[in-house]
């Protein structure tokens, strides 16, 4: 598995917890106590930081093939997919968040 996939089903495991969001019993302890779970956003930027990195290496893996400097096909090809899937998921967790915030927004209270 992919570290970026890795990082997002570590998310959502720590998602599943808030069911109950609301309640005292559901708050996550402050970030400086030990135990305390990562902030949300904290999570996002390193996942996001490790699409960069696959793009990077898949930039480098297909500059290497096109220079014929010991690169194969077959390297410059995963490391192309990878980052492909990586950028897909990301893409796929932005839109579910953006679609999660307009229906806040839409709620009527």
């Amino acid at each position: 598995m992919i570290p970026i996939a890795s990082a997002f089903a570590a998310q959502v495991q720590g998602l599943s917890g808030l069911a109950g969001v609301g309640g005292a019993s559901s708050m996550a302890p402050p970030t400086g106590q030990p135990g305390a779970p990562a902030p949300f956003s904290d999570l996002l930027t390193d996942a996001v930081g490790q699409v960069n990195q696959l793009q990077d290496q898949a930039n480098k893996a297909v500059t290497g093939l096109m220079s014929g400097t010991g690169v194969d096909v077959h390297q410059a090809m995963i490391a192309t997919q990878k980052a492909s899937t990586a950028f897909e998921l990301t893409l796929a967790v932005r839109n579910k968040a953006v679609q999660a915030y307009q229906q806040v927004v839409g709620m009527q209270f």
